[in-house]
């Protein structure tokens, strides 16, 4: 379970260390031309703000287990990742984006699973 784990956190961190990399990079109006329509409710701090979120989140899902410097971040960040995708549900079901419902709750399970397996029987 413990190779599962890491490779759903690698593919986790990847996924959100490109999200959020894409939020932080871009300007708010190329996001919502890109289909982000989520973006224009929001102001361009937000934007930011999100995409800081997931970058951290991705970094804190693999850095503390390579480093040997407090492991117990890993769930703490799968766990906040979890609430950002949450969020991100919400957001969407609200706009009635529905083919952007699916892919942010698969990642919020994938988190869930790596904050579960990492807070209890396979922590480090």
């Amino acid at each position: 379970m413990n190779v599962v784990l890491w490779i759903i956190a690698g593919l986790l961190a990847a996924a959100f260390l490109a999200a959020g990399a894409m939020k932080v990079l871009q300007p708010k109006e190329k996001l919502v031309a890109s289909g982000m329509g989520w973006a224009a409710d929001l102001s361009d701090v937000q934007v930011k703000l999100i995409g800081a979120v997931e970058v951290l989140g991705a970094i804190g899902l693999i850095l503390p287990a390579l480093l040997d410097i407090a492991p117990v971040l890993i769930p703490i960040a799968a766990t906040g990742l979890v609430i950002t995708m949450i969020g991100a549900v919400v957001v969407h079901v609200r706009r009635n984006e529905n083919q952007a419902i699916a892919p942010s709750a698969v990642l919020l399970v994938l988190a869930a699973v790596v904050a579960w397996g990492r807070f209890g029987p396979y922590s480090f």
